[in-house]
């Protein structure tokens, strides 16, 4: 099984990144690509810059990385209760390739977290409730309140309740 996995956020000390890191121990390296949407940054959307240019290259390379993967495990960063920036640009370029769905029956695994109590849930249910719309096959979605209240560095998750929740996610996604 091929994974694509990746962080909405484009922080280098992202705790979504750093969730995700834990999540994917629990999988074979060898299927996991790894992606930072650092290098996927664009121009930001707008309908002339589309007339005028066409669709960046850098969003028909991140299509052929969802093509490709059989599973897509990706970290929710919320901004204001909503996507990343970088992540919804990438996102609205993708929607604008013609004829073809953005996650054309892919497998997903959903997860967020934040410092506060709701833990990127809404971005999350947004993604949850939207990515369908565009293919996708949410099978799972995990939120991790208070991060630094729940989260170890080289630990994972340290609230038994919330860990034993996504061991059981993750076995469903496998």
């Amino acid at each position: 099984m091929k994974i694509l996995a990746f962080s909405t956020s484009g922080s280098s000390t992202s705790i979504n990144k750093q969730l995700l890191m834990s999540v994917l121990d629990h999988f074979n390296s060898g299927d996991i690509e790894l992606v930072d949407l650092n290098d996927y940054e664009m121009t930001i959307y707008n309908a002339d810059k589309e007339i005028k240019d066409g669709i960046p290259a850098k969003a028909f390379e991140f299509q052929n990385k969802i093509d490709e993967a059989d599973l897509i495990i990706m970290a929710m960063a919320e901004h204001n209760g909503a996507y990343t920036v970088l992540f919804k640009n990438i996102f609205d370029w993708m929607t604008r390739i013609p004829e073809r769905q953005t996650f054309p029956n892919k497998k997903m695994f959903l997860m967020s977290t934040s410092p506060g109590p709701m833990g990127g849930k809404i971005s999350l249910d947004i993604a949850a409730k939207r990515f369908p719309y565009h293919g996708a096959n949410v099978l799972a979605t995990f939120s991790l309140p208070s991060f630094y209240q729940n989260f170890k560095d080289g630990e994972g998750i340290i609230n038994p309740e919330l860990r034993e929740e996504l061991h059981k996610k993750i076995e469903l996604v496998k």
